[in-house]
């Protein structure tokens, strides 16, 4: 088979969200495609350090940051983190919005008491009830993963803001002001929830395609043969640019309708089985 480009989501495709052991049938999967000359890559909406512990599995390259952070064979090649106004100004529109944010930097989170106690308390713990990253954060929050608090932030480049907000309705004012410069990727946190919404500011100077056609660019691949596996809507910018989009039978509905081809969910082998299904192993 001709040479592939594999770009994996982590949290609800790679792993279940907020963990950090691949399943073994899926290092055994990456191990294979790669010696059979594939390239394999993690495209995520975590920051560089979060995604980190997972490299010594074997990867090519990395889309972090939901496309703002990205390396390939050892090289950067892409860097855009948020200009500083941008994340004064969002962070003090938030605040007046009722909204409790998180900025990630390339190394660290930041946030506040009140973000930290809405993530351990207000989400919902049912399987299923919210995406993944919301899930990835629930449970980072429920096994005691650190976030520096927001008062020891002091500029350094913000790349992705993280945001739950009491309402859809309160964010009215946010999105006049920022939506030309940021995706508003939002999720209601299930029926337990309310109307709670949580979600993910990406600047549109990026997004996880974009990173993917620098990673094609730099190796001389054409996108037609590249595959993306994701399981929610933050993935919509990946799997609408890959050759093949893979979702997860764990992943929304919407993104479900928008992609090639269903495997089986992250609980259940899924990205093992369907490098089988595609040839890669």
């Amino acid at each position: 088979m001709k040479q592939k480009l594999i770009f994996l989501d982590i949290d609800g495709t790679l792993l279940p969200p907020g963990e950090m052991i691949v399943p073994e049938s899926a290092v055994d999967a990456i191990h294979r495609a790669r010696a059979n000359g594939h390239k394999v890559f993690l495209c995520t909406g975590r920051n560089l350090r979060m995604t980190q512990p997972l490299f010594h599995y074997g990867f090519d390259g990395f889309v972090c940051s939901a496309g703002g952070y990205v390396g390939c064979d050892g090289k950067i090649l892409v860097d855009i983190p948020m200009e500083p106004e941008q994340v004064s100004g969002l962070r003090a529109a938030l605040e007046r919005a009722g909204a409790e944010c998180t900025l990630e930097v390339r190394d660290e989170t930041y946030g506040g008491i009140k973000m930290i106690e809405r993530f351990a308390n207000l989400f919902p713990k049912t399987p299923g009830k919210v995406n993944s990253e919301a899930e990835r954060w629930r449970k980072m929050m429920e096994f005691g993963m650190t976030i520096c608090p927001i008062e020891k932030y002091h500029g350094e480049p913000v790349y992705k803001i993280v945001f739950i907000a009491p309402n859809e309705e309160c964010l009215t004012e946010v999105k006049r002001q920022y939506e030309s410069q940021f995706v508003f990727c939002e999720s209601r946190l299930g029926d337990e929830g309310g109307g709670i919404v949580n979600g993910e500011l990406i600047n549109r100077k990026f997004d996880k395609g974009t990173g993917i056609k620098a990673i094609c660019g730099f190796l001389g691949c054409l996108l037609a043969d590249t595959i993306g596996f994701g399981d929610s809507d933050n993935d919509l910018q990946m799997t609408d640019v890959v050759g093949i989009s893979v979702c997860m039978a764990n992943g929304s509905d919407h993104l479900k309708q928008c992609c090639d081809r269903i495997c089986p969910a992250v609980s259940e082998d899924g990205v093992a089985k369907e490098f089988a299904e595609l040839g890669l192993i």
